[in-house]
């Protein structure tokens, strides 16, 4: 069995990387971030995200240095074509959190004016697809995405395609949002974040056949945690849901505001030993050797150990 070389970084020598970043983040665009996670600090965004953002920037650069001596060389073609970083992750890990954070970071290059974010939740099955084919309690595997339709997406973007659509999922109403697309044009880089996009299963590449969405991925991040954490981050996100949904019944978990704090508890704890804890095991965990760089988080999603694979795909 082949051993994969990484270099390994503890916090401190993570932070310690050079700096060579245009800054850090406002104030107000901390607090904005923190609405999607409260326990996320400006220590580590300058600690973490920040080394993260300038280590990206050098492999942008290498990338648009080796794409000039291929277009000298044989003459390719000039159309713009993003540069694609995936993340992916369990449920409840961070993964939208570490996205929307490197967005603004990257955003701050005077060369990446725009910088697009996309989540492949938009990418399942609506509920009544799922429902009909017996996926319902399955949402989130590989078998419940439109996995075709994705690497489809991905596939229009890195060539060149100047204007693609991707749907949109709402985790209010807790399905894909009807008659309703996220148009995107020539993006500079484009952030794909989701559970599925290290997948390299020829059981779900349909009519790609052994097509993956990681074949068009220029830098990939996988964010891991112990289960313990996952499953009390998921629990809290969930009683949360369930609480704001007091004022909105159109919420999805609306119902469960009729229920005891226990029920709910005792939902919360079956849906993610069930199922996510299941999809976890089966099919997201394998994928994490697949990525370029591994963040492992600890107590209130604080990052521990960074590992950035010496052999790049």
């Amino acid at each position: 069995m082949r051993t994969i070389p990484y270099w390994y970084f503890n916090r401190t020598q993570w932070a310690g990387l050079p700096d060579a970043a245009p800054g850090t983040l406002k104030k107000s665009e901390l607090i904005r971030l923190k609405r999607v996670n409260a326990d996320l600090s400006m220590q580590e965004v300058v600690e973490i995200y920040l080394p993260l953002a300038r280590l990206i920037h050098c492999y942008i650069t290498s990338n648009l240095k080796r794409e000039m001596v291929l277009k000298k060389c044989f003459g390719a073609n000039s159309k713009k074509i993003p540069y694609i970083i995936s993340i992916a992750g369990g449920v409840s890990v961070g993964k939208s959190t570490t996205a929307r954070i490197l967005q603004v970071l990257l955003s701050r290059w005077p060369v990446y004016q725009y910088v697009e974010l996309i989540a492949t939740d938009g990418f399942l099955y609506p509920n009544s697809i799922l429902t009909e084919r017996g996926l319902i309690k399955e949402k989130g595997f590989p078998s419940s995405y439109d996995i075709s339709r994705l690497v489809k997406f991905v596939s229009d973007l890195k060539s060149g395609v100047s204007q693609v659509q991707a749907p949109v999922y709402s985790h209010l109403i807790y399905d894909i949002v009807p008659s309703y697309h996220k148009t995107i044009r020539y993006p500079d880089i484009l952030i794909l974040e989701g559970l599925n996009v290290l997948q390299r299963d020829t059981n779900y590449s349909d009519n790609y056949h052994e097509i993956f969405i990681s074949d068009f991925v220029d830098f990939s991040i996988y964010i891991d945690a112990p289960n313990e954490l996952l499953k009390n981050w998921y629990t809290n996100r969930f009683l949360k849901f369930c609480r704001n949904s007091y004022i909105n019944p159109s919420s999805f978990f609306h119902d469960y505001t009729k229920l005891s704090s226990r029920e709910v508890m005792l939902i919360a704890n079956n849906t993610w030993n069930e199922i996510n804890y299941r999809n976890l095991r089966e099919n997201i965990l394998p994928t994490r050797k697949y990525a370029n760089l591994i963040m492992t988080k600890t107590y209130n999603h604080a990052i521990s150990l960074v590992r950035l694979k010496k052999e790049q795909n």
